[in-house]
């Protein structure tokens, strides 16, 4: 058995359990929502098991008087019952630290009539960064920036061969933790093809799983990319409406992410469009069949992944971190300046990432940066240009080349 990871969750939720009565846990399929959340509770309750779910839609709240708290309900979307429960439960007794639910559908989540609005916390939790695979109990990179402190990159630094073998292996647990390479490329497959049919039936029965399976083939060919819709239906070989449909429903299962355009009114001629990732670098493995030595082949491939890894990473943190971020995309029309990752702090405070293949950055690689810098003065924090080599180093005030491994260092 192996033995458990301590993830960066266990900390806010230990904490968030000291004064609220319940917490949603949602995330994707196999990310260890399950593991960490019973954890924290004394009873726990898998409504994806007949057995134990068959009480809660005869009576919820009979089903859920009087269990030992906190009590965890697992896969809360297969009874949606018991939402109303918990609704009732808290609004009868708001003592902290009674319930925890756990579920990898984001399904009416966002909906006016959810039950949960008001009485029930939702917390994202996301794959297993590198960080927590080590067992490193370094802070998130956003609050260290935030803090002014002084980036260094891991002792023992991957390469550019090791960085993309880190990108396919991903962060799902069991196959990050327990699987060697061959036996992890077919759990990946197989992730996949579960995805397309039996987890998708569980939101739309109406879907096709070959169109939706190459949908979601030709999305992860746009990963980190701000392809318009139409050149991700037309390579899938489907129409608007069909697509917009297993767009929605790949979002609803949280496999896939969009972070959006950040705007300022000192910028002009924008682009407003959202820029497209998988939620996990290791689902191109999955979804595309790439290995490494396909990805080294490939330049375009290769830096949609790097970015994919990256953004995977961050966005993990960014659901736990001290300093109250949010990440963004810049482009201006017809690219002529562009920066990766633009994560946004209190006070409309600046950091941008740039995300580069190369061991050795210039100062033309911070360009962009530097342009950023100059057109918003005080309010541009840092810049990284994160790189594939082993070393920090400053390429202009305020900017800095920091291996990728300074994210887990």
């Amino acid at each position: 058995m192996v033995e458990y990871r301590q993830r960066m969750m266990d900390q806010l939720l230990t904490e968030m359990l000291t004064e609220l009565p319940a917490l949603l846990l949602v995330g994707p399929r196999a990310t260890g929502k399950t593991t960490t959340a019973a954890r924290h509770a004394k009873t726990v309750v898998r409504l994806d098991r007949e057995a134990e779910a068959a009480a809660f839609r005869a009576d919820p709240d009979v089903a859920l008087r009087d269990l030992p708290e906190p009590v965890l309900l697992d896969e809360w979307q297969t009874t949606p019952s018991v939402l109303g429960a918990v609704k009732r439960a808290v609004d009868a007794d708001s003592r902290p630290g009674r319930f925890l639910l756990t579920g990898s559908v984001r399904a009416d989540l966002d909906a006016e009539t959810w039950p949960g609005t008001g009485r029930v916390v939702r917390v994202g939790m996301y794959p297993l960064t590198v960080a927590e695979q080590l067992g490193s109990k370094t802070r998130p990179l956003i609050d260290r920036i935030a803090s002014g402190d002084t980036l260094a990159a891991a002792a023992d630094s991957p390469d550019l061969r090791g960085y993309v073998d880190l990108a396919l292996k991903g962060g799902f647990p069991e196959p990050a933790l327990q699987l060697s390479e061959n036996p992890r490329r077919r759990w990946l497959d197989s992730y996949v093809d579960q995805l397309v049919t039996r987890d998708a039936s569980t939101v739309d029965d109406g879907r096709d799983p070959v169109r939706l399976g190459r949908f979601f083939e030709a999305y992860a060919l746009n990963s980190a990319g701000l392809a318009d819709d139409k050149t991700i239906y037309d390579a899938a070989g489907i129409n608007r409406k069909t697509a917009l449909a297993y767009l929605r429903l790949l979002k609803n299962l949280m496999v896939i992410d969009e972070i959006p355009s950040w705007t300022s009114n000192r910028l002009k001629r924008l682009v407003r469009s959202p820029k497209r990732y998988l939620v996990d670098s290791s689902l191109f493995a999955g979804a595309l069949g790439v290995d490494t030595t396909t990805v080294l082949q490939d330049g375009d491939l290769l830096g949609r992944l790097l970015e994919t890894f990256v953004a995977a990473q961050l966005r993990a943190e960014t659901a736990v971190s001290n300093t109250r971020a949010h990440l963004y995309h810049l482009r201006q029309e017809q690219g002529r300046h562009e920066i990766d990752i633009i994560i946004e702090l209190s006070g409309q405070r600046v950091v941008g990432i740039e995300i580069k293949a190369s061991s050795s950055p210039d100062r033309d690689d911070a360009r962009h940066l530097q342009w950023l810098q100059n057109k918003i003065g005080e309010r541009f924090v840092a810049g990284i240009v994160l790189h594939t080599g082993p070393t920090n180093y400053q390429l202009a005030d305020r900017i800095t080349a920091a291996p990728i491994s300074t994210i887990w260092s």
